[in-house]
């Protein structure tokens, strides 16, 4: 406590600002240990908790929860930095990770203290919770089992459940691991992300195939590059653009090759596909096939233009571009390493 006959020091004073600019959120999603860690590598968040809300019973122990004699939620107290991180960006992450739609269960876990919930502590945190919910709803069309309510009380966990994944890293988790290590790079793009138009949200995320011929830049063939909608990077240029037939815009190449990642798909039977993804925001594109002209090098880069944004090369400089305008008139560009252009 800061009181007038005691000065405080000025390191005294750093350490009461940034607890004043600190804020809580709280996330019910399953086994607490789980979330906890998935929550732990977010940048911006600096402190978490797990513990019980909602109990009906004071200071609940593990097994009166297992019980069912509480009704207290499995939960996860997330304290972060809105300077770095959003509440709206923990909201969209929450909701990526968890089943959102699965009533009193995730992952092999069943039971009432594993219900959904987003716990607020004001009505400007329901408003954010609401409205990413509301997100959710326009891109899946099901009534989501994820609870918007205020928090009612919150008891920490025993000492053993606090940081149990990296005390124990070997140790239970229903989150994929991948999601977890991958949760730093999400975190840069989720709000853009989930801000795309739904056709575009469901070609980049659940890898859906737009309609040939009556897409953006099929029969798009000015100057320019193509540029991916999230994280607006570089991908194609038009100088590597060829009329496949295919319905769909088609090149040769990427400006450079590790721009991309490569995955087998063999989601329609008989037909095995290559997916191609971007290496940075992990985005949906289309697929890469062997059948392109054989002058070109053979290849036909069959992508969604819905993945795409298209940036004319009378506009590439005004828009930050510049450095790529070589990759459009087939010169050498002077920025090589990673940005150079592919062979």
């Amino acid at each position: 406590m800061v009181t007038a006959d005691k000065p405080v020091a000025q390191s005294d004073w750093r350490c009461i600002v940034v607890a004043m600019s600190e804020q809580t959120a709280y996330f019910a999603g399953g086994c607490f240990w789980g979330l906890e860690r998935y929550f732990q590598n977010v940048d911006g968040v600096v402190d978490t908790t797990v513990g019980y809300a909602q109990s009906t019973v004071e200071s609940p122990t593990y097994e009166q929860v297992c019980s069912g004699e509480t009704d207290a939620a499995e939960t996860v107290k997330v304290t972060f930095d809105p300077s770095q991180v959003s509440l709206r960006t923990l909201s969209l992450l929450f909701l990526e990770v968890i089943d959102p739609f699965s009533v009193n269960r995730q992952g092999e876990d069943t039971g009432r203290q594993y219900r959904t919930g987003m716990f607020y502590t004001n009505d400007e945190q329901k408003a954010v919770y609401i409205a990413a919910l509301e997100q959710l709803v326009d891109r899946q069309p099901q009534r989501p089992a994820v609870l918007v309510e205020p928090l009612r009380n919150f008891y920490p966990a025993e000492a053993h459940h606090q940081d149990y994944l990296i005390n124990n890293p070997g140790g239970y988790c229903h989150v994929p691991l991948a999601a977890i290590v991958n949760v730093k790079r999400r975190q840069k793009y989720v709000e853009r992300i989930w801000d795309l138009t739904l056709e575009q949200f469901a070609v980049t995320q659940n890898a859906a195939t737009e309609r040939p011929f009556v897409n953006e830049y099929d029969e798009e063939f000015e100057p320019g590059i193509y540029v991916d909608i999230v994280s607006g990077e570089p991908l194609f240029s038009s100088r590597d653009k060829f009329d496949s037939g295919c319905g769909w815009p088609a090149f040769s190449k990427p400006i450079a090759a590790s721009l991309l990642t490569e995955h087998e798909d063999h989601r329609i039977p008989g037909r095995d596909r290559i997916e191609v993804r971007t290496a940075e925001t992990q985005i949906h594109l289309g697929h890469v096939f062997t059948d392109g002209p054989a002058d070109r090098g053979g290849l036909r880069y069959c992508m969604n233009s819905a993945a795409l944004r298209f940036v004319p090369r009378s506009r590439m400089e005004a828009e930050g571009y510049g450095d790529w305008i070589a990759a459009v008139d087939g010169e050498t560009a002077d920025n090589t390493d990673s940005n150079a252009v592919a062979d």
